[in-house]
């Protein structure tokens, strides 16, 4: 099972930008990638989710805004993140998970489920200001 190390996170004013990397300690490319937040008193949630084949799934609230990529080759898992306001500070973790876990056409309603990721990373955090 891969270890995963975010990094990338930081404080950044309203209507800035930054990009998170998630590195894996071994190969990924049987693996869904997802990035999650949590916000101090909130419920950790889905943020967005690529699988092994390229599908991507986002949450409402950041679609249009981030972007999630990955370079199985370099075994890394980047989020993009636009247009930041402070609803999005939050610490960001990466979670990995065996593409398996969601075939059959689950990778769309299951993969911004954290309770289906077995792998997290320690998390990086993001500040932003207005």
């Amino acid at each position: 099972e891969p270890r995963l190390e975010e990094t990338g996170g930081g404080s950044v004013q309203s209507g800035g930008s930054l990009r998170l990397s998630c590195a894996a300690s071994e190969h990924i490319y049987r693996y869904c990638m997802a990035w999650f937040r949590q916000a101090p008193g909130k419920e950790r949630e889905g943020v967005a989710s690529i699988d092994s084949d390229g599908s991507t799934k986002y949450a409402e609230s950041v679609k249009g805004r981030f972007a999630i990529s990955r370079d199985n080759a370099e075994r890394t898992v980047y989020l993009e993140m636009n247009t930041l306001t402070p609803d999005d500070t939050a610490m960001y973790y990466c979670a990995a998970e065996r593409s398996g876990v969601f075939s059959g056409g689950y990778f769309d309603s299951l993969s911004l489920s954290p309770g289906l990721f077995g792998n997290w990373g320690q998390g990086t955090q993001v500040i932003v200001s207005s």
